[in-house]
C-alpha cells in the first residue's frame, strides 16, 4: 500500500508540475503574441518548455504568422502598385486633356483662319482618340483582372488563328517597311484556350513589335514535347535588362520619349490574359533582340 501511495504521489507531482509548466508556457506564448500583435516585436513564438504537442501548436502558429506577414507585404505592394497606377493614369489623362482644352480655347478666337481651325480641330480629335484608347485599355485590364472575368476555353487551331491575325496587320507592317519572317508549321497546332483572348494577346504583341522595332520582326510557332510556344522577336536599340523586369507592368514605357503615344497597357493586358488561360508570357533581351514568348502546356 505504501508503495502504491508513493507512486500515486509521484504521478500527482509529475502531473501538477507538467500542468504548471504548460500553463506558464501558454502565458509566455500569449505574451509573445500580444507583443507581436502590438508591433512591439517581429519575433515569432519560441518554446522554452519542450512538449511535443505544444511545440506542434507553436509551429502552426508561426506558420500562420508567416502567412499573415506575407499577406500584409502583398497588401502593401498592391497598395503601392495601385497608387502608382492612379498616378500614371492621372498623368496620361491630364496630358491629352490639357492639350484638348488648350486648343479648344484657341478655337474660340475669331481671328483664326480656316486652315488653322482645321489644324486645331484635327489636334483635338487626335487627343480625344488617344484618351479614348487609354480609358478603354485601362477598363479592359481592370475587367480581365477581376474575379468575374470569364473565358470560353475550347480547342482552337493556333496556326490558323495566327495567320488570320497576321493578315489583318499587313498594312501596318507595310507602312513601317517591315517584312516579318514567319516560321509557322502547316501541320495543325491546337491548344485549349479562349480564341478571342488569344487573338487579343497576339494583336498586342504584334503592335508592340511594330511600334518599337528598330529592324526586322520574326514570328515563330513551335510545338515542343511538353508545350506550344509562340515567339515574337524584334530588334531594339534602346532597351536594357532593367526594362525587361518591368516590361509587363501597367503603364511601363521603356522609352518615355520615343514611345509616348502608347498607353503602356498592351503588354500588361496580354500577360493577364495568358495567366487567365493557364499560360505564360515572358520576355528576354538577347543580342539587341527583344524576345517575347507565349507558352501553353501541351
Amino acid at each position: 500500500m505504501v508503495y502504491i501511495a508513493l507512486i500515486s504521489i509521484m504521478v500527482a507531482v509529475f502531473v501538477l508540475t507538467r500542468f504548471f509548466l504548460l500553463k506558464r508556457e501558454i502565458k509566455r506564448a500569449t505574451m509573445q503574441l500580444n507583443e507581436l500583435n502590438g508591433k512591439q516585436t517581429e519575433k515569432k513564438i519560441d518554446v522554452a518548455y519542450y512538449d511535443k504537442s505544444f511545440e506542434n501548436l507553436a509551429s502552426k502558429i508561426n506558420d500562420q504568422i508567416d502567412l499573415t506577414l506575407q499577406a500584409y507585404a502583398e497588401k502593401r505592394s498592391k497598395e503601392n502598385e495601385l497608387k502608382q497606377s492612379i498616378a500614371n493614369i492621372s498623368h496620361d489623362i491630364r496630358t491629352p486633356m490639357t492639350s484638348i482644352l488648350g486648343y479648344v480655347q484657341l478655337l474660340e478666337s475669331d481671328e483664326l483662319s480656316s486652315e488653322e481651325r482645321t489644324e486645331y480641330t484635327a489636334i483635338i480629335k487626335s487627343g480625344a482618340l488617344r484618351l479614348k484608347v487609354l480609358l478603354e485599355d485601362f477598363f479592359e485590364l481592370s475587367l480581365i483582372e477581376s474575379g468575374d472575368y470569364r473565358l470560353k476555353m475550347e480547342k482552337i487551331k493556333l496556326n490558323h488563328l495566327l495567320i488570320e491575325v497576321l493578315a489583318g496587320f499587313y498594312e501596318q507592317f507595310h507602312q513601317q517597311s517591315i517584312e516579318p519572317a514567319l516560321h509557322i508549321p502547316e501541320k495543325e497546332i491546337s491548344i485549349i484556350a479562349d480564341s478571342s483572348a488569344v487573338k487579343r494577346v497576339i494583336e498586342n504583341l504584334l503592335l508592340n513589335a511594330i511600334k518599337h522595332s528598330s529592324g526586322d520582326v520574326t514570328i515563330r510557332l513551335e510545338k515542343l514535347p511538353s508545350s506550344i510556344q509562340l515567339i515574337i522577336s524584334n530588334a531594339v536599340s534602346q532597351l536594357s535588362e532593367n526594362d525587361i523586369i518591368f516590361l509587363f507592368d501597367r503603364f511601363y514605357k521603356a522609352d518615355k520619349t520615343r514611345f509616348a503615344k502608347g498607353t503602356g497597357l498592351g503588354l500588361s493586358i496580354a500577360k493577364s490574359l495568358m495567366l487567365k488561360m493557364n499560360g505564360n508570357l515572358s520576355a528576354e533581351l538577347k543580342e539587341n533582340q527583344l524576345i517575347i514568348k507565349c507558352e501553353w502546356k501541351d
